[in-house]
C-alpha cells in the first residue's frame, strides 16, 4: 500500500469513541492520511472474482438494453428528470448484483425540509451508488471525469445530476462547480467525496476544498458521512466482490454560518475520522 501511515486500532489501544488521542485528532484535523486497521473477507476469493464480473455485466446489460432506449426516449419528450427514479433502480439492482446489503444509520438526524452537501469518505464504487440510493434525498454527485468516457453512462449523467469534474483543467473544474450551485439553488442536495478519488482499503486520504466552497457559496449546510465495510466488500485494485453489508453512519448536520473552509474541512474530516476509527 506504499507509504506506511499510524495505524488507528480503538480496539488494540484501549480508547473509546470519545477518547481519541491528541495524535490522531491533530492528524485528522490537519487533513493527513490516516490508515486504520483493516481486515480482509474470510469467503471465497474465487467467488468474490465471479461476482466482481458478475456485477459489471449486470451494469453492461442494464445500460445497453434499458440505458439508451429510455435515454432517447426522455430526451425526445424533453424529460430528462424522470430518469432519476430509473437510475436508482439500476444502481440498487448492482449493489444487488453485487451481494451489498445497505443499512443506514442516524439519517434521523436530517432535517426533512433541508438541502443538504453530504460529503463521505470513499474507498469503493459501491459508495457511489449507496450513497446516490440511501441518502434519503434526491441529490446529484460529483465525480471523476473518467466515467464521462464509459458508453451510455457517460451520456446520462447530466440527466440525473452526477457532474464529472475534471481537475487537471481549472476551467472545467470551475464550470463543474458552477453547475454544482446551479443543482443546489435548483432544490437538490448534493453527494461529494471529499477525497477525490478511492483510497486504498483501510485509509482517508485528504480531503479536497470544493466541497466546503460549494457549501458555503450556496449557503447549505453539510451531512458527513462515514460509509464502512465498501473497501472489504470492493476494495480498490482489487478485482473482488464480496457480499457484506454497507454501513452509511449520518454524522450531526454541520453549521456552515461564520465557518471557513478550512474549520468547515477539519470539523468534518474529524468527524467522520472518529466513526471510522470507532469499530
Amino acid at each position: 500500500m506504499g507509504k506506511k501511515y499510524k495505524n488507528y486500532d480503538l480496539k488494540k489501544t484501549g480508547m473509546s469513541f470519545h477518547s481519541f488521542s491528541e495524535e490522531f485528532i491533530e492528524s485528522a484535523r490537519n487533513n493527513k492520511t490516516l490508515e486504520f486497521s483493516f481486515r480482509e473477507s474470510s469467503k471465497s476469493s474465487l467467488l468474490a472474482k465471479i461476482r466482481y464480473w458478475w456485477g459489471w455485466l449486470v451494469a453492461s446489460v442494464l445500460l445497453l438494453f434499458v440505458g439508451i432506449p429510455t435515454l432517447i426516449f426522455f430526451w425526445l419528450i424533453r424529460r430528462k428528470t424522470w430518469m432519476y427514479p430509473l437510475a436508482n433502480l439500476g444502481a440498487r439492482i448492482w449493489l444487488a448484483a453485487n451481494g451489498a446489503k445497505v443499512k443506514v444509520i442516524g439519517r434521523e438526524k436530517l432535517d426533512e425540509n433541508k438541502q443538504y452537501i453530504f460529503i463521505s469518505n470513499h474507498r469503493s464504487y459501491l459508495d457511489t451508488a449507496a450513497m446516490f440510493c440511501f441518502a434519503g434525498k434526491r441529490l446529484g454527485i460529483i465525480a471523476k471525469k473518467e466515467l464521462l468516457k464509459v458508453p451510455v453512462l457517460g451520456q446520462g449523467m447530466g440527466f440525473v445530476n452526477v457532474i464529472a469534474i475534471d481537475r487537471s483543467n481549472p476551467e472545467r473544474a470551475l464550470a463543474s462547480m458552477q453547475k454544482a450551485r446551479e443543482i443546489v439553488e435548483s432544490g437538490y442536495s448534493f453527494g461529494v467525496f471529499a477525497e477525490g478519488t478511492r483510497a486504498m482499503p483501510g485509509q482517508l486520504l485528504p480531503f479536497k476544498k470544493g466541497a466546503f466552497h460549494l457549501a458555503i457559496q450556496t449557503a447549505t449546510d453539510i451531512a458527513p458521512i462515514a460509509i464502512k465495510n465498501t473497501d472489504i466488500m470492493m476494495g480498490k485494485k482489487s478485482g473482488k466482490s464480496f457480499p457484506g453489508e454497507i454501513r452509511m453512519v449520518f454524522l450531526d448536520p454541520i453549521e456552515i454560518e461564520g465557518k471557513s473552509v478550512n474549520e468547515l474541512l477539519s470539523e468534518t474530516r474529524l468527524a467522520i475520522a472518529k466513526e471510522l476509527a470507532s469499530d
